[in-house]
């Protein structure tokens, strides 16, 4: 599959680069990527909860 190299500037630079049909040309498989994206967005998480500390817990009699 020959594919068609951009500028920066989105304009055609006039080469072309060879991929391989074994990797380009298959069906993407939605659930992998949905699952990917779902494991990537869960680890930009900031993650900064509070847990109380002894003092700051009242009326406990535990």
């Amino acid at each position: 599959m020959k594919v068609d190299i951009n500028k920066i500037s989105g304009k055609s630079s006039g080469k072309k680069i060879t991929l391989s049909d074994k990797i380009f040309s298959i069906e993407p498989n939605d659930h992998a990527i949905y699952l990917d994206v779902k494991s990537y967005l869960t680890n930009q998480r900031q993650g900064n909860s509070k847990i109380k500390g002894r003092s700051e817990i009242v009326g406990s009699t535990r």
